[in-house]
């Protein structure tokens, strides 16, 4: 069996730079908080992360962020299909502004969502006439996460689009099938594993998402406390020990939710390759 060095020359001291950086970004800070949170009872514990207010704030992160995924999957394909497949004036102005959420500071995202949601905003005012309340509210959370979440699934699904070949959509559309069906049958099979990975991506950045959701929430106690606030809150108690059971919790359903969509895709993998 070849080495990693026999195959690719200085490929040792490459894994050595990779695994020392993965400890000193990856591996110290989770076992910081795993070690602050040693210090607890196992009663202790179970009592900080079982409380209600903490489930309510779980449930309402996982909640909005699962929305807020589903719905950048559908928009970011569409958004995705139509900057691959069509032309148009200011094309390359729309393609640039997909990423303005990231290099947009959350805080600033947080307070000009705010501004425009609000009751009097630009756009709010159409919400709350319609009887949704789109600031302070579960709501303005899922639209916060929206707007941090739809690069994602642009940037994972365009460059696939962009690759895919032309001649199985002409052979298909020779056979006599429609539009419809070849999006159904050829193209959208190929999309399956980037969506899923843009999803992924964008579901795993909302639930940990602080900056952009803070002001739009609003805040509310058991309304819309997201579970990263109650990080924050404990944290300026000084309680590092509950801060740091709290987010071992969120870690641990977002390594499972990660885990059961990377699975899926792997399944997927080799079900294709047989």
């Amino acid at each position: 069996m070849l080495r990693l060095g026999q195959v690719i020359p200085g490929g040792g001291f490459a894994l050595g730079i990779v695994f020392f950086y993965l400890s000193l970004l990856i591996f110290l800070p989770l076992g910081a908080f795993v070690l602050y949170a040693s210090g607890m009872s196992g009663e202790s514990f179970i009592r900080q992360v079982t409380d209600y207010r903490m489930v309510h704030g779980y449930m309402l992160s996982f909640a909005c962020a699962l929305a807020a995924a589903v719905i950048n999957a559908v928009f970011g394909l569409l958004l995705a299909w139509v900057l691959v497949r069509y032309d148009f004036p200011g094309k390359r102005l729309m393609d640039g502004l997909i990423d303005l959420p990231f290099a947009l500071p959350t805080a600033v995202a947080g307070i000009a969502l705010t501004t425009l949601y609000v009751e009097n905003g630009w756009l709010g005012q159409f919400f709350y006439a319609a009887g949704i309340p789109s600031a302070f509210s579960a709501v303005g959370i899922t639209i916060a996460l929206i707007f941090v979440g739809i690069p994602f699934v642009v940037r994972s699904v365009q460059p696939v689009l962009r690759d895919l070949d032309g001649s199985l959509e002409e052979a298909a559309a020779i056979m006599g099938a429609g539009k419809f069906l070849t999006f159904r049958k050829v193209i959208f099979p190929e999309l399956i594993t980037p969506l899923i990975s843009g999803f992924a991506l964008a579901f795993a950045r909302g639930i940990g998402e602080y900056g952009s959701v803070v002001f739009i929430a609003g805040n509310m106690p058991y309304e819309t406390e997201i579970a990263p606030l109650l990080i924050m809150t404990k944290l300026e108690q000084f309680d590092y020990q509950a801060a740091a059971a709290v987010a071992i919790v969120m870690l641990g359903m977002s390594l499972l939710v990660l885990l059961i969509l990377n699975g899926y895709q792997h399944y997927r993998l080799q079900r294709l390759g047989a």
